[in-house]
């Protein structure tokens, strides 16, 4: 549920002179922290309790990022932004450039704008870390239909959470996300704000929407955006998103097998695709970017990193045609997938408190995959709440905020945004959450992509309206 063109950005480390820290009125030292992207962007600290209910366990520091108001003479006041993940960073998000599109200038003008990382995340301390070859194994069967397998997958999971506690520590069994909820609350009275705003995409709705229900008093306004419906269990979202991501890849076939520019054009797009899925279940396809061969799991999984942005389309076209052809090279897609991100380790463990493994034993997971085959007879092989159910499947560290509903009473109007065709965050999900908070307002993108703020103008200008003017779309508002 991350942006992956923003975790791309952020990836790399941009290195500062080390200037003086100046403190503010709020009582955080901010120091500048300039990127070519964000001359102005300003950084600072802040320290939470690992575990509220057990201070001995000591603090972790959050990393904060700020772009201060453009117009200070008409702020309305703080902004904080989540761009998604589990793991994704806030302070990359808004160090390198995630509001720099024109339709969302107002917000620079109007709000100082806050990233963060959640704690464990990027820049916060200590970073959740864990052994990557130890976590992602290729050969391992993430399908597994025998006893046998299924052992092996359970096995495989509790070493690989055991790895990431031993170098991670007591951080890994608090990093969830109604802990991190509470940090937001930290952040919010560091900055000395009443009421904060909040800008949350993908998993930022998660995150966004459990503060709301802990502090509906302390929201300004607050977008959720590719929202995430957190009391749906988890066998039902499951199935829900691999129909979701089934559908946005029959639609990039559609488009693909019309459309002169791309590279697949007059095939059958998704007669291809299952080849070369087959092909890498085989051990056929190349990948340079591995200096292996790519697994199948592996190139399913970096077409739908393609999927997330409507203008990736013509990229996908091209690197789903090259790891097909006559001399395959998956490089295209296999650097694009989940498995290789710098933040699958956090991704996980966060997942695992929030998203925990539904499965008790073979025959239950074996029958679930039969269930996800059917509802995605493609791109089975990829869809990240099977990512979690199976690679939580084993995790030592137990859920602390597994699946149940977090209803919001008191909270001015909220915004929630759900695309018809989002291969992450299906309608239903937004249809959801809006339905568990009081007085929302629910905007429909009927588009592709994940997303409506890096995919619809239509929907920037809806979140831009509502955070700066308080302007709610009106019941049953959608963006053709």
């Amino acid at each position: 549920m991350d942006v992956r063109r923003v975790v791309a950005v952020i990836a790399a480390v941009v290195f500062v002179a080390a200037v003086p820290a100046v403190a503010s009125a709020s009582g955080l030292a901010w120091r500048p922290c300039a990127t070519q992207q964000e001359p102005s962007a300003e950084c600072a600290t802040v320290d939470v309790p690992i575990d509220r209910a057990r201070p001995e366990l000591g603090s972790a520091q959050l990393a904060l990022a700020r772009l201060p108001a453009l117009d200070p003479g008409g702020r309305i006041g703080s902004l904080l932004v989540n761009p998604g993940g589990p793991g994704g960073s806030g302070v990359g998000f808004v160090q390198f450039g995630g509001l720099a599109s024109p339709d969302l200038a107002q917000l620079r003008q109007r709000f100082d704008v806050v990233g963060f990382d959640p704690r464990g995340d990027w820049y916060s301390t200590p970073r959740i870390t864990c052994d990557a070859a130890t976590l992602f194994d290729p050969a391992l069967n993430r399908f597994p239909s025998t006893r046998a397998g299924f052992d092996a997958l359970v096995a495989h999971n509790r070493k690989a959470g055991a790895d990431c506690l031993a170098r991670t520590g007591p951080l890994l069994a608090n990093a969830d996300t109604q802990s991190a909820a509470e940090d937001i609350e930290t952040i919010r009275a560091a900055l000395g704000e009443p009421r904060i705003s909040w800008l949350g995409l993908s998993y930022g709705t998660e995150l966004g929407a459990v503060y709301a229900s802990k502090h509906p008093g302390r929201v300004r306004a607050m977008v959720l955006d590719g929202a995430i419906d957190h009391a749906r269990p988890m066998n039902q979202a499951i199935l829900e998103e691999a129909a979701a991501t089934e559908d946005a890849l029959v639609r990039f076939a559609d488009w693909c097998r019309a459309a002169p520019g791309c590279a697949l054009h007059g095939r059958d797009v998704l007669r291809f695709y299952d080849d070369v899925v087959a092909r890498a279940a085989r051990g056929l396809i190349w990948s340079s970017d591995l200096g292996r061969p790519a697994t199948a799991d592996e190139v399913s999984a970096g077409v739908y990193g393609h999927l997330y942005l409507r203008d990736d389309w013509p990229a996908l076209g091209r690197d789903l045609a090259a790891a097909g052809g006559e001399f395959p090279d998956a490089k295209g897609l296999t650097e694009r997938n989940q498995f290789r991100s710098p933040i699958y380790g956090a991704y996980r463990a966060i997942g695992c408190h929030d998203f925990p493994s539904p499965f008790t034993g073979p025959a239950d997971l074996d029958r679930m995959a039969r269930l996800v085959r059917a509802a995605a007879p493609h791109s089975w092989r990829y869809s990240e709440y099977w990512d979690f159910a199976s690679g939580c499947t084993g995790w030592p560290i137990p859920p602390k905020n597994p699946p149940r509903p977090h209803p919001v009473h008191g909270a001015p109007p909220i915004l929630v945004v759900g695309g018809a065709h989002d291969p992450a965050t299906p309608l239903a999900w937004a249809r959801g959450l809006a339905a568990s908070i009081d007085g929302a307002a629910l905007l429909t993108r009927t588009d592709d992509g994940h997303t409506g703020l890096f995919n619809t103008a239509c929907a920037r200008a809806a979140e831009v309206a509502y955070l700066v003017r308080g302007v709610v779309p009106g019941r049953g508002a959608v963006c053709r």
